[in-house]
């Protein structure tokens, strides 16, 4: 009797485990079709097929943008050109693959940024959950050349079937993105849970993915994994303007929670004029969703540089000031992260005093954590 009750308690973890990552809507998915395939005896899967996980809307106008079609009539001209970036979408899929090979048609020829290296800008980058259930770096896809490029990511794998996620490129678009597996390999599309809609992260070059190594180290990703949530990057490199109009598309958003985090894109006279009128914008239309609004990563070089450090220090006044403003007013599901510890303080997080290194992220992500953590009623 113990036995069974022993066994009927492991089935429910079992299969609460199931239910935490998705696996109980797994879908075997059917490669492209056989003219389509290469000599090396790979299937290929599209991505789409699969499912893009990090995509707010499905009406676009190319198949891996991040705002909808309309939004092109709605904001600027910049902040459009950057949404075709595919920053923050990633690939879901579980595979018995003991090989698991990309190929990727990029938009843009720019493969590198001087202080961001080609395997963050334009390359994909693969994890796969481990048997403890952590999320694990296996491999990167280097690019070489534009527009096309194929890689095998890993090879000699063990048998067994695995959850994987590919992200893709942070200051790239892509028009086609593929898995391959070796032919007698099954590979299965997986959902996030249902009950967890996406964070929504609106800001600037920073959260666009400058300057990650690869995209899997921008902080959105890192706490999507931390927090096995979905998330939307809606970051535009110098362009994060706290714009109304982007405001408005957000509010289309059904989210778990936003972040806004404009603030090194924006003067403290901005900052004083536009924070209220985006949050109002959100909260009327999503009265019960928690938003967080981030002040400014400190400068690395602003303990010696007098104009940065009054440039954090007035736009830290300004946001802090509307926060009150908003919460004397009533304004519910405000929370606000300061922006002192976001990088650490021995100023070795950055490639140029502002844009964070991996290990900036890795802080900055560990900074995003607790409170989110509390906005989403998480452990």
């Amino acid at each position: 009797m113990r036995t069974t009750i022993v066994s009927m308690i492991a089935v429910m973890v079992f299969l609460g485990a199931s239910a935490a990552t998705g696996w109980a809507d797994d879908r075997l998915v059917q490669p492209r079709p056989e003219a389509d395939q290469t000599a090396e005896g790979f299937s290929w899967y599209d991505a789409q097929d699969i499912g893009i996980e990090g995509q707010g809307w499905k009406d676009v106008d190319q198949p891996y943008d991040r705002l909808p079609a309309k939004a092109k009539e709605m904001v600027r001209s910049a902040v459009w050109e950057l949404s075709r970036d595919s920053s923050g979408m990633l690939v879901r899929f579980k595979t018995d693959a003991t090989t698991i090979a990309a190929r990727w048609s990029l938009t843009s020829e720019r493969l590198a940024m001087p202080h961001m290296p080609a395997t963050g800008v334009s390359g994909l980058d693969l994890y796969v959950r481990d048997q403890a259930g952590r999320w694990r770096w296996l491999a990167v896809g280097r690019p070489t050349a534009f527009p096309q490029n194929t890689a095998t990511l890993v090879r000699g794998l063990p048998a067994g079937t695995r959850e994987y996620l590919l992200y893709l490129p942070l200051y790239n678009g892509v028009l086609r993105v593929e898995v391959g597996v070796p032919r007698e390999a099954e590979l299965f599309a997986v959902s996030p849970p249902h009950d967890r809609r996406p964070i929504v992260f609106y800001g600037t070059s920073i959260t666009h993915g400058a300057c990650a190594s690869r995209p899997g180290m921008v902080h959105t990703a890192i706490l999507g994994r931390r927090l096995e949530y979905p998330v939307v990057n809606l970051g535009f490199s110098g362009n994060g303007r706290m714009e109304i109009e982007v405001g408005r598309l957000m509010a289309e958003l059904d989210a778990s929670a936003y972040v806004i985090d404009c603030l090194p894109n924006l003067t403290a006279d901005q900052v004083a004029e536009r924070t209220e009128p985006l949050v109002r914008v959100l909260r009327q239309a999503r009265p019960d969703v928690p938003i967080l609004l981030v002040e400014d990563r400190t400068y690395a070089d602003a303990f010696l540089v007098t104009g940065k450090r009054e440039r954090n220090e007035s736009s830290r006044r300004a946001l802090r000031s509307a926060y009150q403003r908003l919460q004397a007013a009533g304004v519910s599901g405000l929370h606000y992260l300061e922006g002192e510890g976001l990088l650490g303080d021995d100023g070795e997080a950055t490639v140029d005093s502002s844009h964070p290194t991996d290990l900036g992220f890795f802080r900055q992500a560990a900074a995003f954590e607790p409170p989110l953590r509390r906005m989403l009623a998480l452990p």
